[in-house]
């Protein structure tokens, strides 16, 4: 019943979205974000209990202490504006990240651009296919879109998706041609569909035939959320998550979307942050964990989860039973076994 009164409400809103100037449905959820961090001051950013290792976890490869992977979320024609200035930031500090671009929305992705991104030994992603908050309106509908989508995952070259607004319907999933779908998170009270699944590991989601695809959630909170809708003015958050994931040997998986960073010389807005915080962080990270850690793009994290599943000593490490769904409504936890 929770799911088919989120799914209308969110229909609704998405409708009448359009007619909202941004500022205002930014004032909006500025106005409930704090409630909801009081409400939920047990659960976020740490869900107690996420750190449960899946049985028969083999660990991260070569010994690594955890996986550090870093995504981004191209939104916009600014977003893709900033892509090469991004890549750039990332490797400066050692990492590889994957880009995410929308197919059918108010941009248009290069063919170059994208090969630029795959040459540099980076990863490109699809999100979405028009980023209205209207995938998953209806099951006959989102297998319309899957064909769409379908086509531009081939076209691309690209293996892993991520649907706008976070949204998610595992099961509905399998019409995509993907290793991997990475649209859920551990735990998030802030977003339109808030129901986590209390793990900072990547899981499986299989079919009846055994066949599937991997789930990586998000495990540090996006910078959306932590510096335009929370207002914070430090990394804080980020590193404090970090260390707890990295002491767990977890996944900590970031999404940042280069649409709200503003870098040097660029003219700051109320949609922007300082740049220079995403960086901290980077340098953080690396002087921090050097090379502890280690930072697969999130079609290399797939390959290796899906090789652990498929092995017949180990085909039950990385169980999609095995994990722990909860839901956070008004401050109250729900949890589902398997």
């Amino acid at each position: 019943m929770f799911e088919t009164l989120t799914m209308f409400r969110n229909r609704v809103y998405y409708q009448i979205k359009p007619l909202l100037p941004w500022p205002a449905r930014l004032a909006i959820r500025r106005y409930w974000a704090p409630r909801k961090r009081e409400r939920s001051r047990d659960t976020w950013p740490i869900m107690p209990g996420s750190e449960r290792k899946p049985n028969g976890w083999l660990g991260w490869p070569n010994g690594k202490q955890f996986a550090f992977v870093l995504t981004h979320d191209i939104e916009g024609k600014a977003g893709l504006a900033k892509c090469r200035r991004l890549m750039e930031l990332d490797r400066k500090w050692g990492f590889r990240s994957s880009f995410n671009f929308v197919p059918e929305g108010g941009y248009a992705v290069s063919r170059e651009l994208r090969n630029d991104i795959a040459r540099g030994g980076f990863e490109v992603g699809v999100h979405d296919l028009r980023h209205d908050g209207k995938l998953y309106c209806s099951r006959r509908v989102f297998a319309q879109k899957a064909l769409r989508i379908n086509r531009h995952l081939k076209e691309w070259g690209a293996s892993g998706f991520r649907s706008g607004f976070m949204f998610h319907k595992l099961d509905w999933l399998h019409d995509l041609d993907i290793e991997y779908d990475a649209s859920t998170f551990d735990t998030d009270p802030f977003e339109p569909q808030p129901d986590g699944y209390s793990t900072i590991f990547p899981f499986w989601v299989p079919k009846p035939d055994g066949r599937g695809y991997v789930e990586l959630p998000y495990t540090l909170p996006q910078d959306f959320t932590l510096f335009l809708l929370l207002g914070e003015t430090s990394v804080d958050t980020w590193v404090q998550k970090l260390d707890w994931i990295a002491t767990h040997g977890g996944m900590a998986l970031l999404n940042v979307h280069p649409d709200y960073l503003c870098f040097s010389g660029e003219r700051s807005s109320r949609r922007t942050y300082a740049a220079e915080f995403y960086e901290n962080f980077l340098k953080y990270v690396r002087s921090r964990y050097g090379h502890s850690l280690w930072n697969p793009l999130p079609r290399e994290l797939a390959a290796y989860i899906t090789r652990i599943q498929a092995s017949p000593a180990r085909s039950r490490s990385c169980l999609s039973d095995d994990w722990r769904r909860v839901s956070v409504r008004n401050g109250r936890q729900l949890e589902r076994v398997g």
